[in-house]
């Protein structure tokens, strides 16, 4: 849940209704004030598929299920990533409920355009329900797929907290280099992380 930001001393009950509507303005203002709303960051179908040119097949096969959300449990993430070695893989847990995800999905549509061609980027949908991460990805679409995992089972798998959103880097070899609880709230931010655990 976002954290309280500031508060309003208490309205005099003799104020006129305007005021009174001015203050309930203010009062949804601050509710949301540790963070700008997060926008769609996406790049264009043209910028993608430029970025994306040459990209090896395994990195193709995801870009192919960009913003699905894909079945199977941990066997099934297991087996993508079994398929992914000698590829590079961030794996972003996330859910439509997480507000910290909302403010981090710019980062990832951005992100994975950037270094898509050398990483493989998936997604785990935590403990969620299939038509609230279908509208939310709807809103923040992204080039890679998510695996549903409403019951934890995936992030069971992989050794996650119970902290959303947690991102994963897995190098080359599949081995599991690095693990981050909370979110990436820039893109310098996720690209560091990237280039130091799994490209060096």
């Amino acid at each position: 849940m976002s954290r309280g930001c500031g508060k309003l001393s208490s309205v005099n009950k003799r104020v006129s209704w305007a005021a009174r509507i001015g203050a309930t303005i203010v009062l949804v203002g601050l509710a949301g004030c540790d963070a700008a709303t997060p926008h769609n960051a996406a790049p264009s179908h043209g910028a993608v598929a430029v970025a994306f040119k040459g990209s090896p097949a395994p990195l193709v096969e995801i870009h192919a299920q960009a913003n699905q959300l894909l079945g199977g449990g941990p066997a099934a993430f297991e087996a993508r990533l079994r398929s992914l070695r000698g590829h590079p893989v961030v794996v972003n847990m996330w859910a439509s409920w997480c507000e910290p995800c909302q403010s981090e999905f710019p980062t990832y549509q951005r992100a994975s355009v950037a270094y898509g061609r050398q990483v493989a980027f998936l997604g785990i949908d935590a403990k969620d329900q299939n038509p609230a991460a279908t509208l939310f990805l709807h809103r923040f679409p992204v080039t890679y797929p998510s695996y549903t995992d409403p019951s934890g089972s995936i992030a069971s798998a992989i050794n996650a907290y119970e902290a959303y959103p947690q991102t994963f880097f897995f190098n080359s070899q599949g081995k599991k280099v690095f693990d981050k609880a909370g979110p990436y709230l820039s893109v310098a931010e996720l690209e560091r992380d990237i280039r130091h655990y799994v490209l060096t």
